[in-house]
């Protein structure tokens, strides 16, 4: 996903606003970017050098927030495209967080623990300054978890006294939230279940396919199984399958958790496919939960999907997205499909506001009526002005974030 991406979307809703070139250019500016040089000493006694990122886009609506993602081809580009979105996605949900991102530029599956606890925790003192619950709220993203948010909170804590509101997304024995692992996945089915049943289409006879059963994927198959849909598809970075009879969707998630290459490759049953195919699968709905920029012009062709539910941040290149629409796909997009994890995530800032913690059935009843209210006023934008769904839920978040920025004062 590219900022020059991001902003293609941006524009095409501010200019149907009419918003004027000066604060469109207000709302494409980020407001901090850090960039830091990340020294550890590895395992064997060398040295690793690694560059680490933390872009904050937006803070009209209240605090930073966004994720941490480890990866080998994170650069600011990219992380500028995501600090954007989550400026978006916050909007569009109606919770009081702004939009930010971070990263560093390394290959994790290439350090051992000790050495990814040294890079997270360096990673800490070099920005500790510039997050805090009240300032700016890391979270889970590519390749970090529960663990490398409870080094960030000590870390973190060392300089500033217990802070457990400094990260979102920590293990429940740390302060953790109950339901948040499975909330962005529960946010993309319930968005999923919710667009199937305005095309009309009955849940026990969709046949889906997901790229990526990591947190994302993995939930949100679980739970649209649940309800009937029948996974035929699927693929991740090492390899995809395929089974026109339907996967066991917990033997194959179960198969991806025991695997030493986390892949849903070598699971027994299934057919062996390709990334070109599984993109032309016989499906009614897709959800990409990999990486962004997967869906580009090419692949927009073969897509045979009526639905598209973007479990992925930015996984649809703005060419594509145009191609689709003019074919009648719909598109439910990342700023309110994956939308339940920033969601589930002021849940436990709040939590840790208060020190008061909720049950899990306390969560996902929280949970879908904000998604919901929020699923319902982008269609209804849509509808009313004959947009694609992508395109409204920008105007929704633009307008929510410029009333902000306008009351504050410049």
């Amino acid at each position: 996903m590219s900022y020059e991406d991001t902003l293609r979307y941006l524009t095409g809703a501010t200019r149907i606003m009419g918003v004027g070139a000066r604060i469109e250019r207000l709302l494409m500016l980020p407001s901090r970017q850090l960039k830091v040089e990340i020294a550890i000493e590895m395992d064997d006694g060398s040295v690793g050098v690694y560059e680490g990122f933390r872009i904050q886009h937006n803070g009209a609506r209240g605090p930073f927030k966004g994720g941490l993602r480890f990866h080998q081809e994170v650069d600011q580009d990219e992380v500028n495209a995501l600090a954007s979105l989550m400026s978006w996605k916050t909007a569009v949900v109606g919770i009081p967080f702004g939009g930010a991102k971070g990263g560093v530029q390394v290959d994790p599956h290439e350090l051992s623990v000790r050495e990814l606890e040294r890079l997270t925790r360096k990673f800490t003192d070099q920005i500790h300054n510039f997050i805090g619950p009240d300032l700016d709220i890391p979270a889970p993203d590519v390749n970090t978890g529960g663990e490398h948010m409870a080094w960030i909170m000590d870390q973190y804590s060392k300089y500033h006294g217990y802070s457990p509101g400094v990260v979102t997304g920590k293990p429940i024995e740390l302060s953790g939230s109950q339901g948040r692992v499975a909330a962005t996945g529960r946010g993309v089915a319930l968005c999923a279940l919710w667009a199937l049943a305005d095309l009309g289409i009955d849940i026990g006879q969709v046949r889906f396919a997901v790229q990526g059963l990591g947190n994302v994927g993995s939930w949100a198959s679980r739970i649209l199984g649940q309800h009937g849909a029948k996974l035929v598809a699927v693929g991740d970075h090492g390899g995809y399958i395929e089974n026109a009879d339907g996967f066991d969707i917990d033997g194959l998630i179960k198969h991806v958790e025991q695997n030493p290459n986390r892949s849903v490759a070598g699971f027994a049953g299934s057919d062996v496919s390709d990334f070109e195919a599984f993109f032309a699968s016989d499906v009614d709905l897709l959800i990409p939960a990999a990486l962004g920029g997967v869906i580009d012009e090419k692949v927009a062709e073969s897509i045979r999907a009526r639905l598209i539910v973007e479990g992925a941040n930015g996984p649809t290149k703005p060419d594509a997205h145009q191609h689709l629409v003019e074919r009648d796909v719909v598109i439910i997009p990342d700023i309110l499909a994956n939308a339940g994890g920033v969601t589930c995530s002021y849940f436990e800032w709040v939590q840790n506001t208060q020190r008061f913690y909720w049950s899990e059935e306390e969560v996902n009843g929280r949970l879908e009526p904000i998604l919901r209210n929020a699923y319902d006023e982008v269609t209804t934008i849509a509808r009313a002005k004959k947009l694609d769904h992508r395109t409204a839920a920008f105007i929704m978040a633009v307008r929510e974030v410029g009333k902000a920025t306008a009351l504050r004062g410049l």
